[in-house]
């Protein structure tokens, strides 16, 4: 298979709202026909957010991005172009690199996950000395990497997406309903003002 010089296609998922950032390499093959994110239809990326997330399995392009913007959960890629056979990132090379500045810029991002280890080997050689913020690095939801079992995917990100993820969805969604179900006044002001405390706090939401 000969190289082929890829140039990313389509923009990140993100809002004011995103809290997580999840980063992967680049669009595969099956994804820049899709014209969407983890195409292939054996990437576990949606079925493995979907269960951890409690949320059911999207098949649209719209209902991914529901689901993420539900849950607060931002993605892209670390590279902008590069030359690579196919959709193997083992041949990526002369790598220009996004610039996710942008997404920091709009959103209060409070943890940075890598899909795998070329996703974060390139994150720490390219975006961590502009961003300053360590990037968590997961093991891959490609096929490609088959040694890793549904299952042992779960486990391996279940932490940082529920603690991360379902949490603060969690304290969200209590924080709004109390707004709708108390009365004006100070007690409702006090609980508007927790809801954007929330947003904004870097602690992992444990004490709701």
């Amino acid at each position: 298979m000969e190289y082929e010089h890829i140039t990313h296609s389509f923009e990140p998922v993100y809002d004011e709202n995103s809290r997580i950032l999840i980063l992967g390499t680049l669009p595969s093959v099956a994804s820049r026909e899709n014209n969407f994110y983890y195409g292939h239809k054996q990437n576990r990326f949606w079925k493995l957010l979907a269960y951890l997330l409690d949320e059911p399995v999207p098949e649209t392009i719209d209902e991914k991005k529901y689901m993420l913007f539900k849950n607060y959960i931002a993605i892209w890629d670390v590279i902008q172009s590069c030359d690579i056979k196919g959709s193997s990132d083992n041949s990526i090379k002369n790598v220009e690199p996004t610039d996710i500045r942008k997404i920091l810029a709009t959103a209060d991002i409070k943890q940075v996950i890598a899909n795998g280890n070329k996703a974060g080997a390139l994150y720490k050689k390219y975006q961590l000395p502009l961003t300053g913020m360590e990037a968590v690095t997961l093991p891959s939801t490609s096929p490609a990497n088959a040694a890793w079992t549904f299952e042992k995917l779960c486990a391996a990100w279940g932490d940082i997406i529920k603690v991360f993820g379902f949490l603060i969805s969690s304290a969200i969604r209590y924080v709004l309903l109390s707004i709708q179900t108390q009365s004006k006044g100070w007690y409702s002001n006090k609980i508007t003002h927790t809801a954007r405390d929330l947003l904004r706090s870097r602690r992992p939401l444990l004490c709701l």
